[in-house]
């Protein structure tokens, strides 16, 4: 029988070989014959993690799109429609909306590793700028996503974020009609939104996603000791020109991902089945009542993952002054390869000043987010949160000059986990 089916498989790949040539080579390049390091820990999941994720907010997309209608009068009742009346309908909606909350949960932790191991220093800027990117058009796709049910939050976060624009000198209010396609959000804006949401923006983020991992494979995954394997000694087992502390992406880390899957899974599994709002958290109170443009929320406020830049923005008393702190934030983030200055890439062999004003500026991110999602009427969370904001901007500005100074460690010339 296992001949059989050995011979099946084998003809099955000759044939495909045969008419397309190309596929089996790059098959080799991106897996069997892509060596990555040998000590990845815990902290290298979270890329698989978010590709997960995001076959996840896909497939559950195109279920949600064949019974949703995206009208100012029919959206709320549509969403209503697919949660009690189509089969499994709940489950679809619960699990594209626990599957945004989780994107981000994982696409932040990537980006913490990233800061943690120094991944964006070179030869990996070009990763670096394309996963954010990444992280530009999921913000951009995931509020377009958010406003679509149109609840009371919906409604209203859409008025109060496109309304941003009108802070821009001369072309404000023109360009918040245009975005808006009326004096207010509406039909015109909900069909547009739906369009991005479903097709431009899919699109724009899987060729970012495929552009970013190609680039990673041809440099090379970077590694907790930040070693360069490619440039370390060469032969193991599999290849004498392969790196001797590199093994093959498939099966040792496609095995070894496949279990962490699973775990998260299980943890996906029992937020949607027990808590898919999250107390608030993923899924707002308010946006469970149908959008209403005479009354107003008591608190207007983003998602979580979007409270540490609104917190920003609440924070500065001028509106286009906070309109440029809040997308400074984005920004800046580009330019973290070339503002760090460190001779070594991990945090590991690093000194404690490096080291603490990371873990503080995870506190002061985390605390921001916490700040934003409140209703933002005191006056001491305010001065709190303008220096926050102030230590967030000055972490980044200062870099080239903390990263210079900190005392570092030798730097081991293999992997710490070698044989």
């Amino acid at each position: 029988m296992a001949n059989i089916f050995t011979r099946t498989a084998t003809g099955v790949m000759d044939w495909v070989n045969a008419r397309a040539p190309g596929m089996m080579p790059a098959y080799r390049k991106h897996m069997t014959e892509y060596y990555a390091p040998k000590n990845f820990n815990i902290w290298y999941i979270f890329g698989v993690l978010s590709i997960v994720v995001l076959v996840n907010q896909i497939l559950t997309g195109i279920f949600l799109t064949m019974h949703f209608k995206p009208s100012a009068a029919e959206a709320f009742a549509s969403v209503e429609y697919i949660m009690r009346d189509v089969e499994w309908g709940w489950l679809i909606r619960y699990m594209h909306s626990t599957g945004a909350s989780l994107f981000f949960i994982v696409i932040y932790i990537h980006m913490f590793r990233g800061l943690m191991y120094g991944s964006y220093q070179k030869p990996r800027e070009l990763v670096w700028i394309l996963g954010m990117l990444i992280y530009l058009v999921l913000m951009a796709e995931a509020f377009l996503g958010y406003v679509l049910p149109w609840g009371q939050m919906s409604f209203w976060g859409a008025k109060v974020i496109i309304s941003l624009f009108g802070a821009i000198p001369v072309i404000g209010n023109g360009l918040t009609e245009w975005i808006m396609g009326d004096y207010l959000p509406g039909d015109a804006t909900l069909n547009r939104f739906f369009a991005l949401h479903v097709i431009a923006l899919p699109l724009v983020l899987l060729l970012l996603v495929v552009l970013h991992i190609f680039a990673l494979h041809e440099v090379g995954s970077n590694n907790p000791d930040g070693v360069e394997i490619k440039k370390g000694p060469k032969g193991n087992r599999w290849s004498p020109t392969a790196p001797a502390d590199g093994v093959p992406f498939h099966p040792y880390y496609t095995v070894k991902d496949g279990f962490y899957v699973g775990g998260f899974l299980i943890l996906a599994a029992f937020i949607i089945f027990f808590a898919p709002a999250m107390g608030g958290w993923f899924l707002e109170h308010d946006n469970f009542t149908e959008a209403n443009r005479l009354v107003t929320p008591e608190h207007i406020k983003p998602v979580w993952y979007y409270t540490p830049y609104y917190a920003m923005l609440r924070v500065v008393p001028h509106k286009l002054s906070g309109v440029l702190v809040m997308f400074g934030a984005i920004a800046i983030l580009f330019l973290v390869p070339w503002l760090d200055r460190a001779k070594v890439k991990s945090y590991r062999y690093r000194g404690v000043l490096s080291k603490v004003l990371l873990g503080v500026f995870a506190l002061c991110f985390i605390w921001l987010g916490k700040i934003g999602a409140g209703p933002g009427t005191d006056p001491v969370e305010t001065i709190i949160g303008r220096f926050l904001t102030a230590f967030y901007f000055l972490f980044f500005l200062t870099m080239p000059i903390w990263t210079k100074i900190d005392k570092t460690k030798p730097v081991p010339e293999r992997v710490t986990t070698h044989d």
